[in-house]
């Protein structure tokens, strides 16, 4: 479009909202509606078409294996878009893990807004004090607070710096310290 390459690190951090509000940020506030909808709509088709391909870290499987033998209802909540993030899961091979997936065209308001907690939440039958939502930014942590859960927050993920302010309720480096901390509560969480 005729704009100046930004800095890796700019670009990430737009990341968290959905693209096309990484894409609004990105092209400025100068930019038309109509100048921010074309890249819209090219980068959507052009991860749709993506193949995912990449497997999860061995670790991260042994965990979500140890926490659905334990009978733990886990689900994903994301902003991108549903259709995108239903391939994400089922390219990884972890989609029997999960009871379900929400993108953020799954609802009217995408995270930090609640109504993907509180659907999750009424669809597994869990209290808010048996409900935790694991993220790897501040987004994540605010739509905890948002939906009264506690967060973790994990340091491997997209925006780990991000998680400072506002602190999650638990940090973690490895997936299996979450598993362990899990399975360890009195009572668990689903």
């Amino acid at each position: 479009m005729g704009m100046a390459v930004l800095e890796n690190e700019r670009v990430y951090s737009y990341v968290g909202h959905g693209a096309p509000s990484l894409i609004r940020l990105a092209l400025g506030d100068q930019a038309s509606q109509a100048e921010v909808e074309e890249p819209s709509s090219s980068f959507s088709s052009t991860t749709a078409s993506t193949t995912w391909i990449t497997p999860p870290l061995p670790a991260s499987r042994k965990s979500l294996d140890r926490l659905s033998a334990a009978g733990k209802r886990m689900a994903v909540l994301t902003n991108k878009p549903v259709r995108i993030s239903q391939a994400i899961v089922d390219g990884l091979g972890v989609h029997d893990h999960f009871f379900q997936v929400y993108g953020g065209n799954s609802f009217d308001f995408k995270k930090p807004h609640p109504i993907g907690v509180e659907a999750l939440r009424k669809e597994a039958g869990a209290s808010r004090d048996r409900t935790l939502m694991v993220g790897d930014s501040s987004v994540d942590v605010q739509t905890a607070r948002n939906a009264g859960i506690p967060c973790c927050g994990v340091t491997y993920g997209f925006q780990p710096e991000t998680l400072a302010e506002p602190a999650p309720d638990l940090l973690v480096d490895r997936m299996e310290e979450l598993a362990d901390w899990i399975l360890n509560q009195d009572g668990g969480h689903k």
